[in-house]
């Protein structure tokens, strides 16, 4: 299996791939590449609805020159406490921020749910996020007003008093019932669209259409998300202890 990074050709293969709906595990075994390279490969670059091969290859070129330059900082930056790879966490980060401005979230919104959502405490106030991320302060108040707003993340107040803004267990089912309250909006305005256009109108029938399929699919998906909620608690289970020896069996009879 090659390694090392994708050549032009192979971008343009992919493209090709993602341009005719093939899985990207379809993709990547024709370049005898691991699937997670093709995926992490289109979704940071545009997605699969956005993905071309010469604006993927000279970004790629572009974040290598960037990170060629900033080598002698990140040499002399000790290594992280948790054993975990930076460059690794840093790219998941970047993917999925992609993810996140696919579904039709800004791009700093997405950087700073990404932010927040790959730190094991979940949790960081606005000087950490602009020392993370390399904005400024006003683009990190920005983001967190909408990430507010889409019950993405909430604040809290840490032992200094200052704002810590979170992303908890909770996260995507407040996000989802948010949607919902949404959406409801919405179906209300449909309907009052009916009265006003006239029932039996072709407008009137399409209006009456969208609420109800809209009504139908946001009480499905809120009875789901009460069903899955316990699904958000769950904890992670506790590694094996190594150092301890292999347990004894059961005792011969």
């Amino acid at each position: 299996m090659p390694g090392g990074r994708l050549t032009q050709q192979e971008r343009q293969q992919i493209a090709l791939g993602v341009a005719d709906g093939l899985p990207y595990a379809e993709i990547a075994r024709s370049l005898d590449r691991p699937t997670s390279t093709v995926t992490r490969e289109v979704m940071r670059n545009g997605g699969p609805t956005a993905y071309r091969a010469d604006l993927a290859h000279r970004a790629t070129e572009h974040r290598a020159h960037r990170r060629k330059q900033a080598a002698p900082r990140r040499a002399q930056a000790s290594p992280r406490a948790d054993g975990r790879d930076t460059e690794a966490v840093r790219e998941f980060a970047e993917v999925f921020t992609t993810v996140m401005m696919a579904s039709g979230m800004p791009k700093m919104m997405s950087r700073v749910l990404a932010c927040l959502t790959v730190t094991d405490s979940g949790s960081l106030t606005a000087s950490e996020l602009v020392e993370r991320l390399q904005v400024s302060p006003a683009s990190i108040s920005k983001a967190i007003a909408y990430l507010e707003s889409q019950a993405f993340v909430r604040r809290e107040r840490d032992e200094r008093r200052r704002d810590r803004y979170v992303v908890d267990d909770d996260i995507w089912y407040q996000s989802m019932i948010a949607s919902a309250r949404s959406t409801a909006r919405v179906i209300e305005t449909a309907r009052q669209g009916v009265g006003v256009l006239g029932p039996g109108t072709p407008a009137a029938a399409r209006l009456e259409n969208v609420a109800r399929f809209l009504d139908f699919v946001s009480e499905a998906l809120t009875r789901a998300a009460e069903q899955a909620r316990d699904v958000l608690h769950t904890k992670p289970a506790a590694a094996p202890d190594s150092s301890a020896g292999p347990r004894p069996g059961p005792a011969p009879e």
